[in-house]
């Protein structure tokens, strides 16, 4: 991360360690995102997020709190994320903010669309009264929205949410003319006030109420600080419903109305530009934009078209630049022999099959570069294709695999699922034949493997050497299948030998650094300075002692040479205990080695050579 010194602090989410740095260069990223657990890394808005999963997170978490860094929450890293980036950066982030709490809602309603289609489908045919019900289910979050949405927005600027919902509805009051009768040309007209200012409802609008929100939010704020206390509870509320609904209904609604609907023609021209062509220019970017951070834009477009027209055909061209995502993370999963890699490429899959590429891009296919640009080929072709099909959910904020449900209602299924066939075998194949190497892959992991142990120890670490240990114990040798513990006898934690001790020393096997010396001193880790990894534990089960009997000699980094001290225990307090005082000699790096052999039986003395490594 660039030293102690380069972090300003540390919070987490439910995935991701967010760490805020002064120096994004002084980060050695490569190194960070080839460890061990870590699912992918990216840096954004001035904080450096690394993806670890969930559980992980807490674990990695409470590690680094350990090592003394400086911790805040996350509202206070978020409020600090979001002084960063340009100003186009930070607006896009507040409608991601106003936005994303609204998505369920668009969501559920999408679904509800989903299942009345799918009866239909079936051919059965709702009575009446039920058919009444299902209209409550998929009208009522479009028909508030504009309250939903200025609710939102007064809850993200600070203002007081239960004044910004009253002042939504105020904006869709049945007592108005309904804006969708009066745009369909029949009985109702608008209602013209003061005799030249035309009013309607503002339903299904977006950025009228938006505009609305922000503005009612700081004129609330305003309003606030110059009213006495006492009577804040009294006047704030009134002046600002007062003062807003009359903006709203006659100043705001009416501009923005206007502007919204030329946003909305400007979207619509572009998704129907000839042969495909919106749907492949969406399809080819829209994960660059993910990486991007600006990515939220579509939230607000999504939820015009819905309102609009019902229809939103943004869902299906996302869509195909996910599938095309998770596909390529599948083909670098299939083609690569590190098992460390396929452990995370076929989870990271899964999540973006599920609608959550965030995994795939960070954790695989930006960390190779070539899988996330073929993914954008294959991204773009598939939303062409979405394009020339005419497909369009009936809600937004789910895909590919959950996103099935929008396109039963319509009769696009079908259309649907081959239009996510294409981008998946596009991705894949694209991928696999021209977009990972693995053996370039094995390289860099090799490299950072060298690159973590010269962070850790300042040393490069020592190419394996053939060795011989020492016995760390007097005493008579046994068998390490004979041992009374499954862990050790089973060779689960390497190979080596058990001694039953006639002596209560430890001693050094060999010229090592201590890596791991427990404070209950009943045992030891080392690393030799040919590269053997030696775990030595006195008796078994003796961690229940809490250090009783046992005194450590070394501390961890420590430099020892072959003999030294390790440690001293007492046998007659291990047997007072109910233990067995055997002692494990261990060569945890076993598999590094060709072959890792006992070379002592009966009685050792201190010197005797017990254990063979040869590479």
């Amino acid at each position: 991360m660039g030293g102690r010194e380069n972090v300003n602090s540390v919070a987490h989410c439910a995935t991701r360690l967010r760490v805020m740095v002064k120096d994004e260069g002084k980060i050695n990223k490569e190194v960070i995102e080839n460890l061990e657990k870590v699912q992918g890394a990216f840096f954004n808005s001035g904080q450096y997020q690394i993806i670890f999963g969930t559980g992980t997170v807490n674990k990695m978490y409470d590690e680094v709190v350990a090592l003394g860094l400086p911790t805040s929450s996350k509202d206070d890293m978020k409020a600090e994320a979001a002084k960063q980036g340009n100003w186009f950066q930070r607006a896009i982030r507040t409608f991601g903010d106003v936005f994303v709490p609204i998505i369920p809602v668009i969501v559920a309603t999408g679904l509800f669309m989903g299942v009345r289609g799918l009866l239909t489908a079936l051919g059965m045919t709702l009575p009446a009264d039920v058919t009444t019900y299902t209209q409550i289910l998929t009208d009522t979050a479009f028909i508030i929205l504009p309250g939903l949405v200025v609710w939102s927005t007064f809850r993200v600027f600070g203002g007081n949410p239960a004044v910004g919902i009253v002042l939504g509805m105020m904006l869709v009051s049945g007592s108005l003319p309904n804006a969708w009768a009066v745009a369909s040309g029949g009985e109702v007209t608008a209602m013209n006030f003061f005799g030249f200012i035309p009013v309607v409802g503002l339903q299904g609008s977006v950025l009228p109420a938006f505009i609305i929100g922000v503005v009612g939010a700081k004129f609330e704020k305003a309003v606030r600080k110059v009213v006495p206390d006492v009577i804040d509870l009294l006047v704030t509320p009134f002046v600002t419903l007062l003062v807003m609904s009359i903006l709203g209904l006659f100043v705001i609604g009416p501009v923005f109305h206007v502007v919204e609907n030329y946003i909305l023609i400007a979207t619509k021209a572009i998704l129907n530009m000839p042969f495909g062509l919106g749907g492949f220019l969406i399809g080819g970017v829209h994960q660059l934009i993910v990486v991007s951070g600006v990515h939220h834009i579509f939230n607000l477009l999504e939820v015009q078209l819905l309102a609009a027209d019902h229809a939103n055909p943004f869902n299906a061209i996302i869509t195909a630049a996910m599938t095309a995502q998770g596909a390529a993370t599948v083909a670098v999963g299939v083609k690569t022999k590190n098992p460390k890699l396929k452990t995370l490429a076929f989870p990271a899959a899964l999540s973006a099959f599920l609608g959550i590429t965030e995994p795939a891009i960070f954790g695989v296919n930006l960390r190779f570069r070539k899988p996330f640009f073929l993914s954008l080929i294959a991204g773009a072709i598939g939303g062409g294709l979405a394009s020339i099909l005419g497909l369009a959910g009936t809600g937004n904020g789910i895909t590919i695999i959950p996103g099935t449900m929008l396109y039963i209602g319509n009769g696009q299924l079908a259309q649907y699922l081959l239009m996510v066939a294409v981008s998946f075998v596009l991705g894949f194949a694209l991928t696999y034949m021209f977009g990972y190497e693995d053996e370039k892959e094995v390289a860099t992991e090799v490299e950072t493997e060298r690159l973590v142990q010269e962070e850790t120890t300042g040393n490069i670490p020592a190419t394996l050497q053939n060795e011989t240990l020492v016995t760390p114990i007097v005493g008579d040798v046994v068998a390490l299948a004979d041992v009374n513990d499954p862990v050790f006898s089973s060779g689960a934690m390497g190979q080596g030998i058990a001694v039953k001790p006639s002596q209560g020393v430890v001693y050094a096997p060999a010229d090592a650094e201590v890596s791991i010396a427990f404070p209950t001193g009943h045992a030891f880790g080392l690393k030799t300075t040919d590269g053997a990894e030696v775990l030595i534990h006195v008796g078994i089960d003796t961690v229940s002692m809490d250090g009783d009997g046992f005194e450590a000699k070394v501390a961890q980094g420590d430099k020892v040479k072959a003999g030294d001290v390790l440690g001293t225990f007492d046998s007659n307090k291990i047997a007072a205990a109910g233990l067995d005082d055997t002692t494990m000699v261990i060569v945890t790096n076993t598999a590094d080695y060709a072959s890792v052999a006992p070379v002592a039986t009966g009685s050792v003395a201190k010197g005797d050579a017990v254990i063979e490594v040869k590479i």
